[in-house]
């Protein structure tokens, strides 16, 4: 069963930084690309950044782009999103998942269902 647990959300005001962690077991990580979701309340969950599964290849949202840079550690099965400049409108939990890529988007894997709990990111303005 796959176990993916995100963390390093928290609360900090506009223009701060945040860096979430996503560590995941039950799959073989490297074989993998992996994304970061978020969805905010009374919002459809969207996509915010993925990295293939070598990191030579990273896909950005435009709302996020040159501010959040995506990463990921194949030898410590993590991934990581570097958050700066945040903005109030990034306040949402965020997710991450195994995806599916494209050149310019990315979904969840087939058959990918075992959502963690998220990493709620809140931002004040």
């Amino acid at each position: 069963q796959v176990q993916v647990v995100e963390s390093g959300g928290g609360l900090v005001q506009a223009g701060g930084s945040l860096r979430l962690s996503c560590t995941v077991s039950g799959l073989t990580f490297e074989n993998y690309a992996m994304g970061w979701f978020r969805q905010a309340p009374g919002e459809e969950r969207e996509g915010v950044s993925c990295i293939s599964w070598s990191g030579d290849y990273t896909y950005y949202a435009d709302f996020v782009k040159g501010r959040f840079t995506i990463s990921r550690d194949n030898a410590k099965n993590t991934m990581y999103l570097q958050m700066n400049s945040l903005k109030p409108e990034d306040t949402a939990m965020y997710y991450c998942a195994p995806v599916s890529m494209g050149r310019s988007y990315f979904v969840p894997h087939p058959g990918f269902g075992d959502w963690g709990q998220g990493t709620q990111v809140t931002v004040s303005s």
